[in-house]
């Protein structure tokens, strides 16, 4: 239990200054920050990446780093003053008052450590026997609504899901009825109906212990959900607070507005114009800024605001911006056209690329994992075709299926009309230069010991045979298409944005002059403003080039944006396929109407929730009939349980009269090998074949942790290399093999 006042506010901050000590000069990085949170309440702090947001966090419990320190202010929790504390006062207050969740909960975890353990320990640093510790761990767990504690407890963290991890870190925090619970970007890597659970798990947490929430995320639609109170941070200093609705939805700061105007909502499409971004970048760590902090990149900034920095005017209800034309905000010019035309995608002619009857099965502990079955779609030349899902639904296998880094167990790949071989090694160039990627997480893809031009120039080597002064024009073209500047030329990505990171991978994916390149979670670990541009520019290349992209995403408000069609995966299966209009519109499948349901948004109001029951189940041992008859909310009875639905149909959906097929189905012949509903069965589909186990790098292993792999190279887009001495060993094997035969 928490052993400050009942009466103090959870969390008081009182104009602190933060300030990392680098090369001899110290940097400020937060600029007399003050806000307040009393207890049971929620404040959400919001801004893009270097703003200051983790730092502030940080400073809370006195984790800043040995060059960081707080150089003013006064921060109390629970009223007490945690500047002043001596070691075992801090040791205790952070047993005992505050709890941190951090964003990821893998890393958060000792991966050596089994879970219960990990739990128990919360309990036995504050003097709890061993044997009551681990009962006190049960109960944590059952209280975040795992299922199966007692199993759990015996689990490593790799074994979990993200959101069980998420939800164990959440336990370990809230098991000591903490003052402050502090969230950094609790939900960025999981999908919408697990973020949606992590989210009512909090808010439920919360009204019961009474806690007070600090809940940092560039995610508005979270803030929104989940806070009464938000504080926008520029440059360390915080330019606007008040009440979530009010700053939300009437925003008085020309930050605020351009954070607003950068996200995808109220049905926005790429056919009815672009994003608006935020012009420039934030200024460098410890900069000099006498006037107002935003007064670079504000298009509304006058001679006054470069040497006079502006005070927190009032607005009214507690809504404060500091402006000195803050009443003007709202009319903030835009820094995009809204206009953009762009070519239609006409589907009468051959598609650019067909998947048909893709299956995928991973041998694993002497189980078959289908991970993958009977999938098929089509894309056409400047068409986006959008692929949603849960963790586990299969969206990144089959993008690899797509790619040949892992080759198929059923089914064909056909690029133009003509068969593209399973696996990558014996595809030619010119089908490896058709087919690239642009990776989730720009810092994993690019080689952090290669400089911009080593990077493209080895790319436009590998696809498109260039060389010399060919290259380095190519390369400068490559850069301006994407507006990366010149002068980056001899940087590495050590020295890039992650926006700068990014529009490089899309560069180098781009150097082949690829025809259709497949986008992982392109703009998930961005700000919004940067997320923005990334998508603007990905628009841009799109029509240029006539490419069409497999986006693969969990935010849907961005998918919708981008995509012509969405495809809905679970459980390695095809639900829905259709427009983006009509997916959103009416979605025909349960699975669909529930992740829609689970999407916070700005505005409010939306979709009434759904609550799934339970986890997806294992794809060793899927359920009869409709896979997703065990968490249906519309399950009809029998017959969801002992007859699989054709795809993009199911029980009932029938029952409403809603059934529809694919948008691009030509004829009421099936070729998917299905049933059509009627009894008539298709096709028979061919097992997929037992035979000698898939290499290492296909089974479905935990990944070392990312400080244990050896950077090998430069992972160019279609895979990485696979390194190590077994590695070699295997391949040197297959070699002689091969002669051999």
């Amino acid at each position: 239990m928490s052993t400050g006042s009942a009466f103090e506010p959870a969390l008081e901050l009182v104009d602190i200054d933060v300030a990392y000590r680098v090369r001899g000069v110290d940097r400020q990085v937060l600029r007399g920050v003050s806000l307040t949170i009393e207890r049971g309440h929620s404040y959400g702090l919001v801004g893009e990446s270097g703003c200051g947001k983790s730092t502030a966090a940080l400073a809370i419990v006195r984790y800043l780093p040995r060059n960081g320190r707080v150089r003013s202010g006064e921060i109390r929790i629970a009223g007490r003053d945690v500047v002043a504390l001596s070691r075992p006062e801090l040791r205790k207050l952070r047993a005992n008052d505050v709890s941190m969740v951090y964003q990821n909960p893998g890393a958060a975890l000792n991966p050596a450590i089994r879970v219960g353990k990990q739990v128990a320990e919360v309990f036995t640093v504050r003097g709890v026997k061993h044997d009551e510790a681990s009962d006190l761990a049960l109960s944590a767990l059952a209280k975040v609504q795992i299922a199966d504690p007692r199993s759990v407890m015996d689990r490593y963290p790799h074994q979990l899901s993200g959101g069980m991890q998420q939800r164990v870190v959440i336990a370990m925090a809230l098991a000591k009825d903490p003052a402050l619970l502090i969230l950094d970007e609790p939900t960025t890597g999981l999908d919408a109906t697990v973020e949606a659970e992590v989210l009512d798990l909090v808010a439920g947490l919360q009204a019961e212990f009474n806690t007070a929430v600090l809940f940092i995320s560039h995610n508005l639609g979270v803030i929104a959900k989940m806070c009464e109170q938000v504080g926008v941070l520029y440059a360390g200093r915080l330019v606007e607070e008040g009440a979530v609705e009010q700053v939300l939805h009437e925003p008085r700061h020309p930050y605020t507005v351009g954070l607003l105007r950068c996200i995808p909502r109220g049905g926005a499409r790429k056919d009815r114009g672009r994003l608006d971004t935020i012009a420039g970048f934030l200024p460098n760590l410890g900069e000099d800024l006498p006037g107002c902090v935003f007064a670079p990149r504000c298009t509304l900034a006058r001679e006054i605001c470069h040497p006079e920095e502006p005070p927190l005017h009032a607005v009214g209800g507690g809504h404060v911006s500091r402006c000195h034309f803050h009443d003007e905000a709202q009319n903030l010019p835009r820094e995009e056209d809204m206009n953009r035309a762009l070519p239609a995608v006409d589907r009468h002619t051959e598609p650019l690329l067909r998947f048909e009857d893709l299956g995928k099965v991973f041998r694993q502990h002497g189980h078959d994992i289908h991970a993958l079955v009977g999938v098929s779609a089509a894309i056409w030349p400047g068409e986006a075709l959008g692929l949603v899902g849960e963790s586990g639904s299969g969206k990144t296998t089959l993008a690899r299926a797509l790619l040949g880094i892992i080759a198929p167990s059923t089914g064909a790949v056909t690029l133009e009309g003509e068969a593209l071989n399973g696996t990558l090694g014996r595809r030619s160039a010119a089908e490896i230069r058709a087919l690239q990627i642009v990776f989730q997480n720009p810092d994993s893809a690019l080689n952090r010991r290669h400089s911009v031009r080593r990077i493209l120039r080895r790319a436009l080597k590998k696809l498109a045979g260039l060389s010399g002064s060919a290259a380095d024009a190519r390369m400068l073209e490559l850069m301006q298409s994407v507006r990366l500047s010149e002068r980056y030329v001899s940087a590495k990505p050590g020295q890039l944005s992650g926006g700068l990171k990014q529009r490089l991978a899309i560069a180098r994916a781009f150097a082949g002059e690829p025809k259709v390149v497949v986008c992982d979670e392109p703009t998930s670990a961005l700000d919004v403003s940067v997320q923005a541009a990334i998508l603007n520019l990905l628009v841009e290349l799109q029509a240029e080039h006539r490419a069409a992209y497999l986006f693969i995403s969990h935010d849907l408000g961005v998918v919708r944006y981008i995509s012509d069609r969405i495809a809905v995966l679970y459980l390695g299966r095809l639900m829905e396929l259709s427009s983006a209009e009509v997916v959103f519109g009416g979605p025909h499948h349960p699975y669909t109407e529930a992740l829609l349901s689970a999407v916070p948004t700005i505005d409010g109001g939306g979709r009434e929730r759904i609550r799934l029951a339970g986890e997806i189940p294992s794809a060793a041992d899927p359920p009869s009939g409709c896979g997703f008859h065990t968490r249906c909310h519309r399950k009809v009875g029998e017959i969801c349980e002992l007859k699989e639905p054709p795809p993009a149909s199911c029980a009932s959906c029938r029952r409403r009269g809603r059934r529809r097929r694919h948008e691009d189905s030509r004829s009421g012949a099936r070729t998917d090998g299905r049933s059509d509903g009627d009894g008539r069965a298709g096709p028979r589909r061919a097992r997929p074949r037992r035979g000698a186990r898939p290499p290492v790098r296909e089974r479905r292993l935990p990944f070392r942790p990312e400080r244990d792999r050896r950077h090998c190279g430069d992972a160019l887009p279609g895979g990485a290399r696979a390194r190590g001495r077994r590695h070699r060993r295997g391949r040197r094997a297959r070699r002689e093999a091969r002669r051999a035969g």
